[in-house]
């Protein structure tokens, strides 16, 4: 058997490389890819006037349990990236907002996200990286649904 035979599996190992790749873009901003996650979702509700998502919800966005965003937001606030409005705690919502010094790492990483990801770092052109997202959004979203 050929690992094309096992795309999921093909999926593991890519996934380890990119992995080590994006530590190291991750790494020269200052963050975590988590917590860039974190940051990129707090920034993108504040840009279209939504609601900033709960815990739980960065939670299922990021793919962390709950637990682990609960202390990677509190390290995000002791940090100065991210504001609590509120005391938050079980039960309770505490709405999060990016702090000018959080915007401030995501616009610092963002270019270095968008550099890793083009076509010259990957080897795709613009159209295979259209369709790989694609196709992995649509595993994603399948296998995930077995996560309930």
């Amino acid at each position: 058997m050929q690992d094309d035979d096992v795309p999921l599996w093909e999926l593991v190992r890519t996934a380890h490389v990119v992995s080590r790749g994006f530590h190291r873009v991750f790494a020269e901003a200052g963050l975590t890819a988590t917590q860039f996650g974190v940051l990129a979702e707090l920034v993108h509700a504040e840009r279209t006037g939504t609601p900033s998502p709960s815990q739980a919800e960065l939670a299922r966005t990021v793919m962390l349990r709950p637990q682990s965003v609960g202390e990677l937001v509190t390290d995000l606030v002791e940090r100065g990236l991210v504001r609590r409005d509120g005391p938050g705690g079980r039960g309770r919502r505490a709405g999060l907002e990016p702090t000018d010094d959080g915007r401030a790492a995501l616009e610092r990483a963002w270019p270095l996200v968008q550099a890793f990801n083009a076509p010259d770092s990957t080897g795709l052109t613009t159209r295979q990286s259209a369709e790989l997202v694609t196709m992995l959004r649509t595993v994603r979203d399948t296998l995930g649904a077995d996560d309930g």
